[in-house]
């Protein structure tokens, strides 16, 4: 059956839900259409953008009527921007809509018709929340500027006023770093021509110790002087670390090595009673506050008794893991990342943690050689990236035939097909799933699931 709408055609849509990932919801006689720009409730106008065979893409145009949970967006950004893109949207509208993606994709891809999904834990703060911001240079009317990319665009950034993303220090410190790009009179790159100078400025903040670390990325070549950059950022007394870094290919990459210009060469954050490490280039959960609440739930999902042997898989920096330790026989940690790794150790002696382990390597690859040195595992916590377990780890994982399954998922859809295997191919069953809001304004849903081995 051909598809009823074409590309370029004009609708007008009622919208019913919202689809992981962000977009509205609509169904022309039965035929669904996902719209961008438009919210449950609304009637809008909309223009068709790509056609599939069993759905279309469409633009929102015009709301020719408003949903009754549309709000006014704080933001003076919002709608250029390419962040925070349901300002507009009612938090608790928001906050459901995100409830309910975790369980349609159990239900839809799990092949779960019965799963229980538990009531979203709400984020404990809607603005100023993230403890890191990536910003791109670029050039605007008034000079050098700081932002972030047009939404939609890959190569324009628009300058920022303000973020209500950060902190007031996180704004002053980006502010400051604009006027002194402007006194330097340095060249923004240009990621469509591939000219220009500086990049990038990473600001990281230990939301919990008030510690502040700048990370400047560049072209290669120093045309700026080092000892003027410093002093710029020296006037803020939470700045204590100040790095410099070079990347040479076209790619957007912020997360290259760096050289210490000042100060020590990490900063230190607390979580859950934790002193964690951050570096440049670490891993930690853009949310400090919502990162307590979801490895607090991953603790009360693992239900250890202290005796239990512990794999922490993908443990990044090994917050998850070191914060179970206390109540595990022993906990061991597997990253891929050396330099995560190394911090995992770090962060391991730092809080006198000594039942925790941690080693380099491919899950998939490497998990026969962990058994061999740990031994079988009763609990497993795996918080693997957005695409999920790779078809190797998940069968390994399976394999182990550890009685829980401990899974931090950031991506619903991922998380909803790794389930399916372990029950349909392990013999496991989903017993609890709890979606936790950690980035609000954004499509992106976190969730802690429990699984256990049937006959246990």
């Amino acid at each position: 059956m051909a598809a009823p709408v074409r590309r370029g055609e004009e609708l007008e849509l009622r919208i019913d839900s919202l689809a992981y990932g962000g977009n509205g919801v609509a169904r022309l006689n039965g035929f669904v259409v996902f719209v961008r720009g438009a919210l449950p409730g609304d009637r809008v106008s909309a223009r068709v953008t790509k056609v599939k065979r069993g759905f279309a893409e469409a633009e929102a145009q015009e709301v020719l009527e408003g949903s009754g949970d549309r709000v006014e967006a704080p933001c003076p950004h919002f709608g250029i921007c390419g962040g925070c893109r349901f300002q507009d949207l009612a938090y608790r509208a928001q906050a459901a809509a995100k409830e309910q993606q975790v369980l349609d994709s159990l239900v839809r891809i799990g092949r779960l018709p019965n799963a229980m999904v538990e009531p979203i834990v709400p984020a404990a703060s809607l603005y100023h929340y993230r403890n890191k911001l990536e910003y791109s240079f670029t050039t605007t009317e008034d000079g050098i500027d700081l932002g972030f990319h047009r939404a939609g665009r890959w190569d324009e950034v628009i300058g920022l006023d303000v973020c209500l993303l950060t902190t007031d220090l996180g704004n002053s410190v980006r502010e400051a770093v604009r006027d002194w790009a402007r006194e330097e009179k340095l060249e923004p790159y240009d990621q469509a021509t591939g000219e220009g100078y500086i990049r990038h400025l990473v600001f990281r903040e230990g939301r919990n110790t008030g510690q502040a670390l700048v990370v400047l990325v560049t072209a290669p070549g120093e045309r700026f002087e080092t000892g003027y950059f410093v002093d710029v950022l020296r006037r803020f007394p939470e700045v204590r670390s100040i790095h410099w870094a070079v990347n040479d290919t076209p790619a957007e990459h912020t997360n290259v090595p760096t050289k210490l210009l000042w100060g020590e060469d990490a900063i230190e954050e607390r979580i859950l009673g934790l002193r964690v490490r951050v570096r440049p280039g670490a891993f930690l959960q853009t949310n400090t506050e919502m990162a307590e609440r979801l490895y607090s739930i991953a603790g009360e999902f693992a239900g250890l008794t202290g005796v239990e042997n512990v794999f922490d898989l993908y443990c990044g920096t090994g917050t998850i893991g070191l914060s179970l330790a206390p109540a595990a026989k022993t906990v061991w940690g597997l990253e891929i990342s050396e330099e995560a790794i190394a911090c995992a150790i770090e962060n391991a002696e730092l809080n006198e943690i000594e039942n925790a382990r941690f080693f380099a390597g491919n899950v998939g690859q490497t998990l026969e050689e962990l058994v061999e040195e740990a031994g079988s595992p009763d609990v497993v916590v795996v918080d693997p990236p957005r695409a999920g377990l790779a078809g190797k780890a998940l069968r390994r994982l399976g394999e182990l035939g550890a009685a829980r399954i401990v899974y931090v998922s950031c991506n619903p859809t991922t998380l909803a097909s790794d389930v399916k295997v372990l029950l349909e191919e392990f013999g496991y069953e989903l017993v609890r799933c709890r979606p936790v809001d950690m980035f609000p304004h954004t499509p992106h849903v976190e969730s802690v699931s429990l699984l256990e081995k049937r006959g246990l």
